[in-house]
């Protein structure tokens, strides 16, 4: 069927997947897992502080190093998994109901998370592994409606509007988690210490599939494909069609070029998502426990409400200087960030005032990064291909940036030291922007 642009109730109800789904990259990825992971593998059951290196197969890892490691593991896996299902996807016509699927794998991992236990720590993060699958599996089919129902002068809005519905669900459902585990609501109830914070990720579970079904009841059918070409292994055909879109970058001139800046500075955005959390509990002098459980939930909130503005910021920058300088503007910003960190940033008060910077820069080079290469797409039906392209790119490069800051973080025993890569991370992705022609988006 033919999907009618610029449609009220279709953008509504795809950005209204951002709500939904933003859940877990703040609750589970940023804010309380990673607190509770943390706390956890530090502490035993009374309470007291413990070694918090962990021993698997009799070799030695510290926890932040193991848990950058599992965030690899899931993100490698989504890069050879997506291909083979975004490309049964255009082969069938089906990403909504591939959409699902990733959703309702994504949404009940979370609740697996209830169960988690240092006794056996690798089955106890298989929920965490799968329930990263399921987020980055279901975007590879979600971003792709965005250029089916958009159009080009349409699409930073559009996708602006999604982080920003992201960014503020996902807190407002952080602020009520916060009130069940400040009162120690389902502890007092129940007389279990450390429920709270189990029962969040059962919320999260909740909330990403429950307003997921207002999405996935109005988004538009897929196109009939039963013209498509049926030769060959279903299974490769997503391979094939990565292949397919390798080669046609070699004619992309501009699209390529800015895959190339994005692998780098996505690479450094992400891994400050996924260790953000982990490194402000390590490296940063709290007074207390308590006073330090306290102010990065603090941060993370202000992280995300900021992150609100910053999506619409650089949208309306966008339209004042393009896309590539307001691209640009967002890396040199993440950039200084990232110094900052390195050389200068020690006390409560001066995470506070990162932590303001990085909301105002994540939402929108996020946004902008999603909404540019939208643009960029040639003239083509296979929007799930170059998208599944856009993703599996971008995982290898999450999978690189945890990785490396995982193994410097094993080999140095600081996390500051790894704020290094991420340095040489944006820094390259500066450059690499520079090259891209500034004539390739329309509206400069």
């Amino acid at each position: 069927m033919q999907v009618l642009k610029n449609d009220k109730k279709t953008i509504r109800a795809w950005t209204f997947y951002d709500w939904a789904n933003s859940s877990f990259p703040l609750v589970i990825n940023s804010a309380i897992f990673p607190a509770f992971y943390e706390y956890q593998t530090t502490h035993d059951a009374s309470r007291n502080v413990i070694n918090s290196d962990i021993s698997i197969a009799g070799m030695m890892f510290k926890n932040t190093e193991l848990y950058s490691y599992f965030v690899s593991l899931a993100l490698l896996i989504v890069c050879f998994t997506a291909p083979v299902l975004s490309g049964i996807a255009d082969y069938k016509g089906n990403k909504k109901r591939f959409l699902s699927k990733f959703c309702l794998l994504g949404s009940f991992s979370c609740a697996g998370l209830f169960f988690f236990t240092t006794n056996h720590i690798v089955l106890s993060m298989l929920p965490f592994v799968l329930a990263t699958i399921g987020y980055w599996g279901s975007l590879v089919f979600y971003n792709a409606y965005l250029p089916e129902i958009a159009t080009e002068d349409m699409q930073d809005k559009v996708s602006a509007k999604g982080f920003a519905l992201g960014y503020f669900g996902s807190a407002l459902l952080l602020i009520i988690n916060l009130i069940f585990i400040q009162f120690h609501v389902f502890e007092n109830l129940f007389h279990s210490k450390g429920l709270d914070p189990r029962i969040a990720m059962v919320t999260v579970a909740i909330w990403w599939f429950g307003f997921a079904q207002y999405t996935l009841k109005n988004l538009p059918k897929d196109e009939n494909k039963t013209t498509a070409d049926k030769q060959g292994n279903i299974l490769l055909k997503g391979f094939r069609e990565l292949k397919t879109v390798w080669n046609e970058l070699k004619n992309q001139i501009a699209l390529k070029k800015f895959l190339r800046s994005y692998f780098f500075y996505n690479m450094g955005v992400q891994t400050v998502m996924y260790m953000a959390t982990l490194f402000a509990a390590k490296e940063i002098d709290w007074p207390d426990e308590n006073y330090k459980k306290t102010a990065l939930i603090v941060s993370i909130l202000l992280i995300q409400f900021l992150g609100i503005a910053g999506s619409f910021l650089f949208s309306w920058l966008s339209g004042k200087m393009g896309n590539l300088k307001a691209l640009r503007l967002a890396i040199f910003c993440w950039i200084l960030i990232c110094v900052s960190v390195f050389l200068f940033i020690n006390t409560p008060l001066e995470f506070y005032c990162i932590a303001a910077a990085v909301g105002l820069v994540m939402g929108g080079i996020q946004a902008l990064s999603r909404s540019t290469y939208s643009k960029l797409l040639p003239e083509t039906k296979e929007h799930t291909s170059y998208f599944s392209f856009f993703d599996v790119s971008e995982k290898i490069g999450i999978v690189i940036g945890t990785f490396s800051f995982g193994l410097i973080n094993g080999l140095t025993g600081s996390m500051r030291q790894s704020v290094l890569a991420l340095i040489s991370f944006f820094a390259i992705g500066f450059v690499l922007l520079l090259f891209v022609p500034k004539n390739s988006i329309q509206a400069k």
